[in-house]
């Protein structure tokens, strides 16, 4: 077994109830087996019933954050989640330009919650799709998400491949939302085309599961797996977390997954 501490970086939003945002990403990042940092971009006031308010963090803290981290510790690999405004995607996509060259970088382009409540300003699609896009290693984006991204009534193969076009180096298109007895993820990038199948998981705790799954590729993929291979073993390990948390809810909405099943059988 290696002894390598593999290094994760969550840059995205916060959520004091623990299913999502950094705190989800800190527990996926420790559960796959890689060490987790995070840089705090917006705290959403929420719990597994909604989104109650939303405050922005001072540019010059996100900044400064960057930086911190940067100075200190370089990751292996960069998950990105809600980002909010056009301000602060401006600023770390700069920032990722000039400090991240060669870091793989995987953007799950939050735009709205679970319980619908908005976490990305209608404003900040553009600089969503025209600035961060670009440089990511992979995107992973629900349907509805991708649809905002690439308006119109696409198909998943055509739908994934605009959003490649895009700029970034693949796309795992995201089939939680569909109506079919399976969840369908298509990967696709420039060299590649892979359709991944679960069964469906009939279950209201699905609070945090996109960030979930895109922390588990990040971790993946600083620990040397291909940007497919870790797709692969982040879907299985999220469609154990459901199977986990189906029966046993967090909360009265909809509660989290369980990253750290296979420790809890111990107890």
């Amino acid at each position: 077994m290696s002894t390598r501490q593999y290094k994760c970086l969550s840059i995205a939003g916060f959520d004091g109830s623990g299913g999502a945002g950094i705190q989800a990403d800190l527990k996926t990042f420790s559960a796959t087996g890689s060490y987790g940092m995070t840089i705090l971009t917006a705290i959403p006031v929420q719990n597994t019933c909604g989104v109650r308010s939303c405050y922005d963090i001072p540019l010059s803290c996100v900044e400064e954050q960057l930086e911190a981290i940067f100075d200190d510790i370089r990751p292996d690999a960069i998950k990105i989640g809600m980002l909010f405004s056009t301000d602060v995607i401006e600023l770390v996509t700069a920032f990722l330009r000039n400090n991240a060259v060669d870091i793989p970088i995987i953007l799950d382009p939050v735009m709205v919650a679970k319980s619908g409540d908005p976490l990305l300003q209608a404003d900040a699609v553009k600089a969503l799709k025209t600035k961060l896009i670009p440089i990511a290693s992979i995107i992973t984006p629900n349907l509805p998400e991708a649809r905002t991204l690439v308006p119109g009534d696409y198909d998943k193969k055509i739908l994934a491949q605009k959003l490649l076009d895009l700029g970034c180096g693949a796309v795992l298109l995201k089939g939680g939302h569909e109506e079919s007895c399976n969840s369908d993820d298509l990967f696709l990038s420039h060299k590649l085309s892979e359709m991944l199948s679960a069964p469906r998981i009939n279950s209201q705790n699905t609070h945090g599961t996109g960030c979930t799954l895109s922390a588990a590729i990040a971790s993946f993929i600083a620990q040397g797996l291909s940007t497919l291979a870790a797709c692969t073993r982040a879907k299985l390990y999220l469609h154990a977390a459901m199977i986990h948390s189906k029966d046993e809810s967090v909360g009265k909405g909809r509660g989290p997954v369980h990253h750290f099943h296979y420790l809890w059988k111990y107890l």
